[in-house]
């Protein structure tokens, strides 16, 4: 061996320390950890970013969950809106609707809320989803009926113009019984949108007489009604430490 090769022998009175990747890196910041360190959600993160974390954490408000509710009902008319339409246009009612609906309201929340979910959040979800899907029932039925040119609302249309009729020959001699004629009128649209609307949150339930389709129907708008719960379900962030790193030596 050559005279000006030097050969180094290990020392192991100085302790070195692995840098493995999964050992001792911020999985937020992806700095390397000195020293202790935490655990957000079950991730490895450094002092700063568990400390930057817990502060910004997003709390649960009135104000919050009012956007929430707002958006969402914004997402459920679209969902309605969508569901309907496709419908309509194809003639074809996909219970398979009910899942993107769920979707929309569970987006259109978490929107409005800037991530903060709960129970209460969820129930709204689960309700404006329902909502959205059942009562797509209206438009689609009164759509299906023009296309085959039986309106649903002729009978009350005729009812309300003979109403018209019969009072309009009396408007001249008394006003009291004209007034009373359009309350009567008002009365009759008034109770026709009612029975739509509970024709409408019904319709998962009476397209049971189909058994086969109502009852995979039913199942996929609770499906549906499942994305939207779990998608806005608390998340909690969860912080623990310091840990204390347990070098590697070589």
């Amino acid at each position: 061996m050559p005279d000006n090769q030097t050969v180094s022998s290990p020392q192991f009175s100085r302790a070195e320390y692995a840098t493995g990747p999964e050992s001792d890196t911020c999985r937020i910041c992806g700095q390397t950890i000195v020293g202790g360190y935490y655990r957000v959600n079950e991730a490895m993160a450094c002092a700063s970013c568990a400390d930057q974390a817990q502060r910004g954490q997003p709390r649960d408000s009135h104000v919050a969950y009012s956007r929430a509710l707002l958006l969402g009902i914004g997402g459920a008319v679209l969902g309605m809106i969508l569901y309907a339409a496709f419908a309509i246009m194809t003639g074809l009612v996909i219970g398979y609707m009910a899942l993107a609906v769920g979707w929309l309201v569970g987006k259109a929340m978490l929107k409005g809320s800037n991530g903060i979910g709960g129970r209460r959040y969820q129930i709204t979800a689960a309700l404006l989803t329902y909502a959205a899907v059942s009562v797509a029932a209206i438009p689609i039925a009164i759509g299906i009926s023009i296309k085959d040119h039986k309106p649903l609302v002729s009978q009350h249309r005729t009812q309300a113009a003979d109403d018209n009729a019969t009072d309009g020959s009396t408007d001249g001699a008394d006003n009291n019984q004209a007034q009373a004629a359009e309350h009567r009128q008002r009365q009759n649209m008034g109770a026709a949108v009612v029975m739509l609307v509970g024709y409408g949150l019904a319709s998962p339930f009476l397209d049971l007489q189909d058994p086969v389709h109502g009852f995979i129907g039913l199942v996929i708008l609770v499906v549906g009604i499942r994305i939207a719960w779990r998608m806005t379900a608390l998340r909690k962030l969860v912080v623990d430490g310091p840990y204390k790193s347990t070098p590697a030596t070589v």
